[in-house]
């Protein structure tokens, strides 16, 4: 998968894992890691699906509705992309931090309900329910944060009450913050997120 990579100035931090969403590549996010926390390691990855010439991390059948084959292949391939740029690069395959907006988010949350020690976290940004029936892995000391806006209309909000729900009955510690926007990515959610990653 095509990325960037950038080593940060404090190692101990967690490698930020930035996924874009519809239409981005692995430069979209890069700002956002730097607001989150300019100091961390960051690896960024665009998505290897493409529809009608735009980047995503796995098919849809239509809006809001995944292909669920395609998602189980790539988010096993995105897993095990991580596990090679740990070698690669150096850095503790168990300190990943996911950040994610839309597809992005959604690649992000799957990595969750797949793997249990995947990503250690995750700022989920207008995330959906990545698939529905399936039993989680135990998210004990997993954090995760969800940002959502009252009126997206590509993600109703009983979605995120949702994906809250079956995290947290796996275990995970969720933060939910709302915003009154659509769905789009806005300052008072990054901003927000920032305080959550900082009191880590």
């Amino acid at each position: 998968m095509q990325h960037i990579f950038k080593q940060g100035t404090d190692q101990n931090k967690p490698v930020l894992l930035l996924l874009h969403g519809t239409g981005g590549n692995e430069h979209s996010l890069l700002q956002l890691a730097e607001i989150i926390d300019p100091t961390a390691p960051v690896l960024s990855v665009r998505g290897n699906v493409l529809e009608n010439g735009m980047p995503r991390f796995f098919k849809r059948l239509a809006e809001g509705i995944f292909d669920e084959e395609d998602l189980i292949f790539r988010t096993n391939e995105l897993n095990t992309v991580l596990d090679e740029a740990a070698i690669k690069y150096e850095f503790n395959r168990q300190n990943i931090m996911a950040i994610g907006y839309s597809n992005g988010a959604n690649i992000a949350a799957s990595l969750l309900f797949h793997y249990e020690t995947a990503i250690k976290g995750a700022i989920l940004h207008h995330p959906m329910v990545p698939r529905r029936g399936i039993q989680l892995p135990n998210l004990a000391g997993t954090h995760v944060f969800i940002a959502a806006g009252t009126n997206d209309p590509i993600c109703p909000q009983q979605e995120s009450f949702e994906l809250q729900a079956l995290l947290e009955e796996a275990n995970a510690s969720v933060v939910m913050y709302w915003d009154n926007h659509g769905h789009q990515l806005t300052m008072g959610e990054v901003q927000a997120a920032k305080e959550w990653y900082e009191h880590l």
